[in-house]
């Protein structure tokens, strides 16, 4: 169960930012959203979403790449770096106190009953900083490093012994060093970040469309579930299923059959066992008003709307049935907001979601606010500053009263994390008046 996470000195966030799961004692209108939108663990009440509103370029997308950067450099700094290559992190760049500074990222969170905190410092050279620290009834220390020197607690030396600190390169976490020589909390904590933290963008299909037809194709619980959603979301579709087709490498180029002999030499097959799976999607065929047969559709054909929906389900459902965490960009590009909606209902029922599963998503749907769906403490916005950082608040930090209507308010700029537009208009009028004036002068 995520926490709370925390960045600071990363593409527009130049000072530290906190997004808290934690949920707040404040009574909202709705007595059910005091209920069914928390959980408790390890006598923490926890938020089972957040919304992330904000204008465009105020910092959503960055601090969902935050949480992906965080993700992917405890999962491949060990296995991905070589010595002495550079670190792919993009710290803050309108600021020249901010280029003297490492980017940090923290996150918290609960496993096993226990909490932990970890987090790092690190620059494109090397990281500065790396901590962990566990909470049962207090939090102690596990590890703390600063740059090549170690702290270890006794407790946890078994786990961290000095000839991995020495292999621990500049450029690499001591946690995914250990977690590379099967230190039992380490491995532990990576699974996390690997199987229970997820982080997918709403914009582009192609990063979790693969799992999506590879659960299609293998577990029968799944394929039902997508049937069902798929129907019911009015799309038009009655049924889903995967086709396969074997390659015929011998009709591709030279180029492009060598590098089917290498997918199929790692995954221990012949060229001619590799195959593509594609969904057909099926609608009813009718002769007047009288249903005479079924005609079959590539899932390419559909709508860009009903791929992202299908697409998404895979890692929707597994979120759900596993209690996870899903990190989602862009929410509602190309959904309808009903569908939207529906999504963040089934994350904050305990009907839907018995596992405790949570959804933070970046979204532009301000309607959300108007559903008696979201607690103040689950609104969240980004607003960037006159020197072009991006802040971030929840909406319980601004004292609104209960029964106000966010949506109202936000819309109306109350709240902050959104465009000022109001010169626009103008600047259109007045071009477009110069230019016309400018074609008069011409014909005379």
């Amino acid at each position: 169960m995520l926490i709370e996470f925390s960045v600071s000195n990363f593409r527009s966030f130049s000072q530290p930012v906190i997004l808290s799961l934690l949920a707040t004692p404040l009574k909202e209108k709705d007595s059910r959203l005091n209920t069914d939108n928390l959980f408790e663990v390890n006598r923490l009440k926890l938020l089972r979403s957040a919304a992330i509103y904000g204008a465009n370029a105020s910092g959503k997308s960055n601090l969902v790449k935050a949480i992906g950067f965080m993700r992917r450099f405890v999962l491949d700094s060990a296995t991905e770096f070589q010595s002495g290559e550079k670190i792919p992190v993009d710290r803050f760049r309108l600021s020249r106190e901010a280029r003297q500074k490492p980017a940090f990222f923290q996150i918290i969170f609960s496993l096993n009953g226990k909490r932990y905190r970890y987090g790092f410092e690190l620059d494109e050279e090397q990281v500065h900083g790396e901590w962990l620290y566990q909470t049962v009834q207090r939090e102690s220390l596990l590890f703390i490093r600063e740059k090549d020197q170690y702290e270890v607690s006794t407790s946890f030396r078994r786990e961290a012994p000095v000839k991995l600190q020495e292999m621990t390169r500049t450029n690499a976490l001591f946690l995914s060093v250990m977690a590379q020589f099967n230190s039992p909390r380490a491995v532990e904590l990576l699974n996390w970040f690997r199987k229970s933290l997820r982080v997918v963008s709403g914009l582009k299909d192609e990063f979790y469309a693969p799992y999506t037809m590879e659960q299609m194709e293998k577990d029968e619980t799944f394929r039902r579930f997508a049937r069902e959603m798929v129907r019911m979301a009015d799309t038009g579709i009655t049924d889903l299923s995967v086709k396969s087709e074997v390659l015929d490498s011998a009709s591709f180029p030279a180029e492009l059959r060598k590098l089917i002999q290498e997918i199929a030499e790692k995954e221990g097959k012949t060229p001619d066992e590799l195959s593509i799976q594609t969904v057909e999607t099926r609608h009813p065929v009718y002769e007047g008003e009288t249903f005479v047969g079924s005609e079959n559709f590539d899932i390419d054909e559909e709508s860009d709307g009903t791929q992202k929906f299908f697409f998404l389900l895979g890692p929707l459902f597994y979120t759900l049935k596993k209690g996870n965490v899903l990190v989602i960009d862009e929410l509602d590009a190309r959904l309808h907001p009903s569908l939207t909606r529906e999504i963040v209902r089934m994350f904050n029922s305990p009907e839907t979601n018995p596992y405790n599963a949570q959804l933070i998503f970046a979204t532009h749907d301000a309607g959300l606010l108007g559903e008696c769906l979201l607690r103040r403490d689950q609104v969240w916005f980004t607003q960037k500053n006159r020197f072009g950082a991006s802040e971030l608040y929840s909406l319980a930090e601004m004292k609104e009263r209960k029964d106000a209507s966010y949506l109202k308010n936000y819309l109306a700029g109350r709240y902050g994390g959104i465009p000022l537009l109001g010169g626009l208009r103008p600047f259109v009028e007045e071009m477009l008046k110069h230019d016309t004036n400018t074609e008069a002068e011409r014909s005379q």
